[in-house]
């Protein structure tokens, strides 16, 4: 049975998952789009002892269509930059860790691994990334260098299904490439490069910059990279994923899989099937991380918090669906849940506040006090970057003379 100490995210998204959530009185509405909202928000999981904060990011505003976008005015549209985000909130905490949303479809993974590295130095070592795909027909014309394959919307969610899987492949595939890209751009200059030798006018040592010469059916990149090697080596690539050809994208490129069963029993069998990918690729035997996901609604009782989501539903006028599951209860139930889930398996959970300014709260001072009172979480950080959090070691750099 796992009994390690669980590691608890929390997913960050405006004022929060439920598309109400921004109507809350104490959400801060008129905040959102500022840096001291965010800071607080973040403040708050380091308060909790998280291992970190994922930001999300896409390349369009939201919308309640997936393939267009809508007209409503009542439910948050627009966002900050992920990552400027992240950098900007970095030199106002000190131990948890930052992983913004980044788009591999459309995006460059020169100059994404530029600022990820960039966000490693300003957080001395806590930044990671979680790579997206989109498919959104609206996105490709801000970009206007390529469309995407079609496909039937009716199959959205079966990821295998009629015209889905041919488009999933190209994305994942690209996803796979857009982080080995990062990755040996990051490599690409070794610990030691920069001399900054005064007396002998030395700023670097040349020999110590490597080019990378990727060269895939997505990428040509000959690098090296701009920043010096990341403080980490290797900032924290995560990943979500709901069905096979993602789970492959986690086994193949990721640190960190974030995944949606929706019972333990689910949770092993996704468990199971992610890590023989890993063990059958070419990263057989290194560790790989899996966090389970769930929209969590806390309250004093579980009546309380079903209420509170009822109302919320009424303010939206529809009941609200996830890709995750919705939990409804209080901090001890959602423990007890948390930890049936980490018998299956899992290592951690990325948990999404349906409102942030209410659920997160509950999670850093109701949840945690709850695993930390059955031995199941951390008293204090252990480790000042993120991979120390999650016990993955700094790797060396893959053009560096043994």
């Amino acid at each position: 049975m796992n009994d390690a100490p669980l590691h608890l995210a929390a997913a960050l998204d405006g004022a929060g998952w439920h598309p109400a959530a921004w109507r809350e009185p104490t959400s801060r509405p008129g905040e959102l789009f500022t840096a001291r909202y965010w800071a607080d928000q973040v403040a708050e999981a380091e308060a909790g002892l998280l291992d970190f904060v994922t930001l999300e990011d896409a390349l369009g505003p939201q919308s309640s269509h997936f393939f267009r976008l809508d007209e409503r005015t009542d439910q948050v549209r627009g966002r900050l930059d992920a990552v400027l985000t992240a950098a900007r909130v970095a030199p106002l905490t000190r131990r948890i860790g930052l992983v913004p949303t980044v788009v591999s479809t459309h995006t460059e993974p020169f100059h994404v691994s530029k600022a990820i590295a960039t966000l490693d130095y300003v957080s001395k070592g806590r930044a990671g990334l979680r790579i997206q795909i989109t498919a959104r027909y609206h996105e490709n014309g801000h970009f206007g260098r390529r469309t995407l394959p079609p496909f039937n919307p009716d199959h959205l969610w079966d990821i295998e299904g009629e015209g889905v899987r041919e488009l999933s492949e190209e994305l994942f595939g690209e996803a796979a490439d857009h982080v080995e890209v990062q990755r040996r751009l990051w490599d690409s200059w070794e610990d030691d490069a920069v001399i900054r030798d005064a007396a002998t006018g030395r700023f670097v040592d040349r020999a110590k910059l490597h080019y990378i010469d990727f060269e895939g059916p997505h990428f040509s990149v000959r690098g090296p990279a701009i920043t010096p090697r990341p403080p980490q080596g290797q900032p924290l690539v995560t990943a979500l994923a709901h069905s096979t050809i993602p789970y492959r994208l986690v086994a193949k490129a990721t640190d960190l899989g974030y995944v949606t069963p929706f019972s333990p029993e689910e949770a092993r069998e996704t468990v199971a099937e992610v890590r023989g990918y890993r063990e059958a690729g070419e990263r057989a035997g290194e560790p790989l991380h899996l966090f389970g996901e769930f929209t969590v609604v806390l309250g004093a009782s579980a009546g309380a918090a079903a209420d509170r989501l009822a109302r919320l539903d009424e303010l939206a006028g529809q009941a609200y669906t996830s890709d995750a599951p919705v939990f409804t209860g209080t901090p001890a139930e959602l423990a007890d849940l948390l930890l049936a889930y980490r018998a299956a398996g899992l290592s951690g959970f990325r948990l999404r506040p349906a409102v942030q300014s209410v659920d997160l709260p509950a999670i850093t001072r109701g949840l945690v006090p709850e695993l930390q009172q059955r031995g199941a979480f951390r008293r204090g950080y252990e480790a000042d970057t993120l991979r120390g959090h999650l016990g993955l070691d700094r790797p060396a750099s893959r053009y560096a003379a043994a």
